[in-house]
């Protein structure tokens, strides 16, 4: 995963506590590209939407990654989701969800879903929550998602990108434990527009 996110040009730096195992990662999502970058520093596995597994690299990708996949548009897996979520908890990794549910243009958070941290109100075993800014700096949009553009096209435009971006994993304070979703969704959100400095 580092070398994918080196190859791609992210000079990644980390800073702050560094995720555990049995931490469920916040992070605002602004290219696939937070995928290896994360993984890389973390550890961690991902949550994703079903259809990123229908192109054929981001298959391998979260293959490698153990990601659980979720159809966050079927009201009736949400049952199935939380079980698979619960499952990958329980392997020894930190586990991370991107409630934006979609990458961004890079310029602005989307706003945060509480649905998916259902998981931290029931959890199998003790569970942290911890935000985790990915801050690209000035450069956040050139490597977002604009409007128009296709998946394949972004992928192919930031892989065959010309030189680096420095790229800062900001590892925030854990939150308290014992709060509900929403309320663990709002500080998550509140807390990485602080750290991007978009509040």
């Amino acid at each position: 995963m580092r070398g994918i996110a080196w190859i791609a040009g992210a000079r990644v730096r980390t800073v702050g506590p560094q995720p555990t195992e049995r931490t469920l990662i916040v992070a605002n999502h602004v290219s696939w590209l937070d995928i290896p970058m994360l993984s890389g520093a973390t550890g961690c596995a991902f949550v994703a939407k079903d259809n990123l597994g229908d192109h054929p690299f981001m298959r391998w990708l979260c293959e490698e990654n153990g990601t659980v996949f979720v159809e966050r548009d079927r009201r009736g897996s949400v049952g199935e989701q939380l079980a698979a979520m619960k499952a990958a908890i329980r392997s020894h990794r930190p586990l991370c969800l991107f409630p934006e549910g979609t990458v961004s243009d890079g310029t602005k958070l989307l706003p945060f879903r509480s649905s998916l941290l259902k998981l931290a109100e029931d959890p199998p075993l003790p569970l942290t929550v911890q935000p985790v800014a990915i801050d690209y700096g000035g450069d956040a949009p050139e490597f977002g998602w604009p409007a128009g553009e296709t998946g394949q096209a972004n992928f192919i435009r930031l892989l065959g990108r010309r030189g680096t971006v420095d790229v800062t994993l900001r590892c925030l304070e854990p939150l308290a434990p014992g709060q509900d979703r929403k309320a663990l969704t709002r500080q998550s959100e509140a807390a990485i527009a602080a750290a991007l400095r978009l509040a």
